[in-house]
């Protein structure tokens, strides 16, 4: 018993370090509220601050998406408990992300700037509908198993974990990963683009069209549904859609481990 309650803490802690995480990348991507953020004033020369931004983003892509493949979660699940994996998963997306905090290089340099008050409130708009498509898209795949807080909730309570159905609820009808849909207005969605944002957004963007193609193959290898979805609903920009498939189920809950 003392184990699982060990691991139920364990949940919750790295949950509330993954959230601190969440918050503290609003300050950084929009400037506020942070020592250092993405835009802040540079301080090195361009060329070494644009060679350590992009070695931060690849070391975070790496641990993000190879941590989240079927192969490495069956290596892993060895030494970690499965009840646990995807908390420990959270814990180590959560030092990548702070490395990065911590150690990006403002790099100078504005591409674009909106000066024009109705200009900046439409950009700040976006930035925060992208935040609440990306929050509201965890809950509808499962907020607490996508974080790893049901496991270990159904360990502690001495019950078999069972994996999610698959469905398609509310924005999943549309678009087949609206978390991504969320994540590129929040890093393109700024009235100021400097060169380090306009890097940080590339390099994201080129990160989450790749990652995709890695998820869509682990998702149509655990859920047969998963290849008719995928040829019936769009990838990232919404389109109509036919409403007999407006009570289709499907889950796509992969993508935030990507």
């Amino acid at each position: 018993m003392f184990s699982r309650i060990a691991g139920f803490l364990y949940g919750v802690v790295c949950y509330g370090i993954s959230m601190a995480m969440f918050v503290y990348a609003m300050g950084f991507l929009a400037n506020i509220g942070v020592a250092k953020s993405l835009d802040s004033v540079a301080y090195t020369p361009f060329g070494h601050a644009l060679a350590v931004d992009i070695g931060l983003l690849l070391l975070f892509a790496v641990q993000h998406s190879v941590m989240a493949r079927q192969g490495f979660k069956r290596m892993w699940t060895r030494i970690v408990p499965a009840q646990l994996e995807r908390s420990t998963y959270l814990l180590f997306s959560s030092a990548a992300l702070l490395f990065l905090f911590l150690k990006w290089e403002p790099m100078g340099g504005v591409l674009w700037n909106i000066e024009s008050t109705a200009g900046q409130y439409g950009m700040y708009g976006l930035y925060i509908v992208g935040w609440l498509i990306v929050l509201t898209a965890t809950f509808l795949i499962n907020h607490f198993d996508l974080f790893g807080l049901r496991q270990v909730w159904l360990n502690l309570r001495g019950q078999k974990y069972t994996g999610l159905v698959f469905r398609t609820p509310v924005f999943y009808r549309f678009v087949r990963h609206p978390l991504y849909v969320g994540w590129l207005l929040v890093f393109w969605s700024t009235p100021r683009m400097t060169a380090a944002h306009l890097v940080f957004a590339a390099t994201t963007t080129l990160y989450i069209l790749v990652a995709i193609q890695f998820e869509e193959r682990d998702l149509m290898r655990i859920h047969p549904e998963y290849t008719e979805y995928r040829n019936r609903v769009p990838k990232l920009i919404p389109m109509a859609t036919n409403s007999s498939n407006s009570g289709r189920d499907v889950r796509g809950g992969q993508e935030a481990e990507v």
